[in-house]
């Protein structure tokens, strides 16, 4: 039997049924509901409540001229709010993600981090409060022991890891802060690949720290 991906802490899933989450937390919340059943359930009862809310709220007197705005509003094309699809069978690509990755992992301009870690960071719009990336990690290959000045989400894509906390397969959702130190290590039998948001540089915390944490924080000015 398939072990289904545990779903996204119900914070995280809150602020995308509103439609209030930023576009890199959004992409990944609606990547990790493309192969969490769970998940999509959690996002619907969601939206009923949001729903049951509004019915209850009493209407308020128009202004003067607010219903031409909002037809006009209607003839303006808007974005469409995220919401879970689900990517080809057997992609490891959600869909939600390939407007910003293309259809092949392989025909990315994959950067070396440490040896064996790698990474592309993913072009995003709005204000740079989130920095949305790919990491590879080699099988059985570790991303340096590390803390957070901000927050971290790996979304698990293709192969699985683990970081003394617990063991992510495709589609769990590792998410750490300050208050986490780990050094997510690949399984032996795969190599790793996750989409990663952050809010803030790393902070190593190993024995390379006091030389290269200057550079860490530089590289995300």
């Amino acid at each position: 039997m398939m072990n289904l991906p545990r779903p996204i802490a119900d914070e995280w899933l809150v602020d995308f049924a509103a439609g209030s989450a930023p576009e890199p937390v959004a992409v990944l919340v609606e990547s990790h509901l493309s192969m969490c059943p769970d998940g999509r359930a959690t996002v619907a009862r969601l939206d009923a409540v949001g729903g049951a809310l509004l019915e209850r709220i009493e209407p308020a007197a128009l202004s003067t001229g607010a219903l031409e705005r909002a037809l006009a509003a209607l003839d303006t094309p808007q974005p469409a709010a995220p919401r879970a699809r689900v990517g080809a069978i057997g992609s490891p690509i959600p869909a939600a993600l390939l407007p910003y990755t293309g259809p092949d992992f392989g025909a990315l301009a994959w950067k070396p981090v440490v040896k064996g870690v790698d990474e592309v960071i993913l072009p995003t719009r709005g204000p740079a409060t989130h920095r949305m990336s790919l990491l590879r990690v080699a099988g059985g290959r570790a991303i340096p022991a590390h803390t957070h000045y901000g927050d971290e989400l790996l979304l698990v894509l293709e192969g699985a890891f683990e970081d003394g906390r617990g063991h992510y397969a495709r589609g769990d959702v590792c998410a750490a802060d300050e208050t986490v130190s780990h050094s997510p290590r690949a399984d032996r039998a795969h190599d790793c690949v996750c989409l990663a948001v952050t809010t803030g540089p790393i902070r190593l915390t190993g024995g390379w720290s006091r030389l290269l944490n200057p550079l860490l924080r530089l590289a995300r000015r």
